[in-house]
């Protein structure tokens, strides 16, 4: 029997312009909004208060907590990309939040591998580029963001 270790990709693993889908989506769900915005001490009442929410346009309706979707953004793609094979986040830019997410929405990530580089000061390392989409169950994009990782390199003999 062979052992098959579930990890993410090495830094010679990741391909330029490679779209990575990560799947299963997540569907949004009203306790996932409270617990996060709560943990978070995020006092929005767009996020909280539905009576309040159901009156202010032009949504009529509590929006999930944007730092959410760019958490679970981010989330969906490690067991995938970075699974034990991350050194460092190194940084997140570019971040959009282009249409709302609501309880109930699912949100698809995709990644595409935008640069990858050795690195300069950190042998046996690289540093890659992410550019993650996200898009709920219609396809629209509600999210986007840049992530800069510092990633390992495959160990010698593999």
């Amino acid at each position: 029997m062979t052992d098959i270790l579930q990890r993410g990709l090495y830094f010679e693993e990741f391909e330029l312009g490679a779209r990575y889908l990560h799947r299963p989506g997540r569907t949004a769900t009203e306790a996932d909004n409270v617990l996060f915005t709560t943990l978070t001490m995020n006092a929005q009442a767009l996020h909280l208060d539905a009576a309040y929410a159901d009156g202010q346009e032009p949504f009529g309706q509590r929006l999930m907590n944007s730092m959410w979707t760019l958490s679970t953004m981010v989330g969906s793609s490690v067991a995938q990309l970075t699974q034990g094979t991350l050194v460092a986040q190194l940084g997140l830019s570019d971040i959009s939040f282009p249409h709302p997410v609501f309880h109930g929405d699912t949100l698809y990530t995709e990644s595409v591998i935008t640069d990858k580089r050795l690195s300069a000061s950190r042998p046996g390392q690289g540093i890659c580029t992410i550019a993650h989409t996200g898009r709920n169950q219609d396809g629209v994009v509600v999210a986007t963001a840049t992530r800069v990782a510092l990633m390992r390199c495959m160990p010698e003999g593999e």
